[in-house]
């Protein structure tokens, strides 16, 4: 144990907090690494970030550019707020671009020899003695070798050379070579590729994964990231079973003791609910109770909107007397409206790590998972990534409420994606109808906690909540997705309230 914490001390920081955690801490020092990927991928941009990092730690870092210049680098430095005067850059580009006396120019491969253009680096090196370099790009190095064999014997002259100046070097690659160029994986120590693609809408979706990190232990698949203001921040792949903690999963009550009685109980932390139903049946406002519950109690909560915009939720929920906005004030609960054409799947679960883990959440709403679904790239992966997100929620004894959208009002009702098995208690929301008018029903389809309450309830949106009735029995045509009450009315609720669900008097 005492050998791996030295390790990991020994570990240089990339500068990108989530890039270290994937990498177990860091980049092992005195080695060449490989960054490629395709333009605008953020190669310069993490480049640039890992120079900095090293310097605040008091290292000295070289930016040696073959195809930018340094006006344009230092541009690039001040859309992220940084300053590189802390970093020497070394611009191998002649200011005029004709200057037949530069010592180092960069012209057409057939004018320059690669020899001189790699021998201008070393003699940099060996002046400044670096502790961190870049290299921007080795696409100019592979036109000036002209050959496969030339540039892979360049290349490995380099290795051999860093590794003797006790230098730490990030080569960066934007894949401009034919065909999959392996020359770099098998000599670089570790690789790292950064991917972009577009969407049919929506910004463009950024991701990287380790190809390869030798003598290292580091979390492999792809994860998201962003080039942000301060640089890039990564947002590594949720693995639910490196988050396990202890928590109390004693029941907590969601403000209604009718609906803790159908629940079984009530909330049981670390497990998830499902409410499912139609639009408009009361599937955001019973989150919202829960919510404020929860919130009464002294627990933080965050609250992500898909659907609506924050200002129509807090009016709706204000006319319903649950008012959130002092919550919100006393920054007990976060909410967030999301737009799922603008974020990453990696950044949602990033996002719901910040509150649980930093804010101490101990309830996540997450309304609605259909536009949840329109961020993912297909069905399958999002079953996975929510099982993954679930499975950790859990293992940190947070209550998570998950509100999906049903097709239809009634009749054949579906739904974008069955996420009921991954529920740990599914809650079926339904209108129907008795006496010429459209009443909203509710009941428990499951609980892996505790025994629930098998009937189906009629409710009601009123000031104050949800109000519940006795249960109901005299039902037919449930199973055909058309449930109409045939009793004689005695057991419903008043028809004055849905005259006007506002109205207490």
């Amino acid at each position: 144990m005492q050998a791996d914490v030295e390790d990991k001390q020994s570990l240089e920081s990339t500068g990108i907090a989530g890039l270290d955690d994937i990498l177990g801490g860091g980049l092992t020092p005195d080695r060449l690494y490989l960054v490629e990927g395709t333009p605008g991928t953020g190669k310069t941009t993490l480049g640039l970030g890992f120079l900095l990092a090293g310097a605040e730690v008091g290292q000295d870092g070289l930016y040696v550019t073959l195809a930018e210049t340094e006006t344009e680098l230092r541009a690039v430095g001040r859309t992220h707020g940084w300053s590189l005067h802390p970093i020497t850059v070394f611009e191998m580009v002649p200011p005029d671009g004709l200057g037949e006396n530069q010592e180092q120019t960069l012209l057409h491969p057939s004018e320059v020899e690669l020899g001189e253009t790699v021998r201008a680096i070393m003699d940099k090196v060996d002046e400044l003695r670096p502790a961190r370099v870049v290299i921007d790009s080795l696409s100019e190095l592979r036109l000036l070798a002209q050959s496969p064999i030339r540039y892979r014997r360049q290349i490995l002259a380099l290795k051999h050379f860093f590794s003797t100046r006790c230098c730490t070097v990030l080569v960066l690659d934007d894949k401009s070579a034919l065909g999959s160029d392996l020359q770099l994986h098998s000599i670089a120590h570790g690789v790292i590729a950064l991917e972009q693609a577009l969407s049919g809408f929506g910004a463009q979706r950024r991701r990287l994964h380790v190809v390869k990190m030798r003598g290292m232990q580091y979390r492999g698949g792809y994860h998201d990231f962003e080039i942000k203001p301060g640089g890039l921040q990564v947002f590594p792949r949720l693995v639910a079973a490196e988050h396990i903690t202890r928590y109390d999963d004693a029941f907590v009550s969601t403000g209604s003791a009718e609906f803790d009685a159908l629940l079984g109980g009530g909330l049981v932390p670390g497990t998830a609910t499902l409410l499912t139903g139609p639009a408009g049946v009361g599937k955001t406002t019973i989150s919202v109770q829960c919510m404020v519950a929860s919130l009464e109690r002294g627990a933080s909560a965050v609250y992500f909107l898909f659907d609506e915009r924050p200002a129509t939720l807090l009016k709706r929920s204000a006319a319903l007397g649950l008012d959130i906005q002092r919550y919100i004030d006393s920054g007990k609960l976060n909410l967030r409206a999301i737009d799922p054409a603008e974020l990453s799947p990696g950044e949602f679960a990033g996002a719901v790590r910040t509150a649980v883990e930093n804010d101490n959440a101990g309830l996540v709403v997450i309304d609605s998972l259909n536009a949840y679904l329109q961020s993912m790239p297909n069905e399958q992966f999002l079953v996975l990534q929510m099982h993954a997100l679930l499975t950790y929620l859990g293992q940190h004894g947070v209550a998570t409420l998950l509100i999906l959208g049903m097709h239809g009002v009634t009749g054949d009702i579906r739904a974008d994606v069955d996420l009921s098995y991954l529920a740990d208690t599914a809650v079926q929301l339904r209108y129907f109808e008795a006496f010429g008018m459209v009443r909203q029903a509710i009941s428990v389809i499951k609980t892996r906690t505790t025994r629930h309450e098998r009937t189906i309830r009629e409710f009601q949106i009123g000031r104050g909540g949800l109000k519940f009735g006795a249960p109901l029995k005299d039902f037919q045509g449930v199973l055909r997705g058309v449930p109409t009450f045939v009793g004689d009315g005695g057991v419903l609720l008043p028809a004055r309230v849905l005259a006007d669900p506002f109205d207490d008097n």
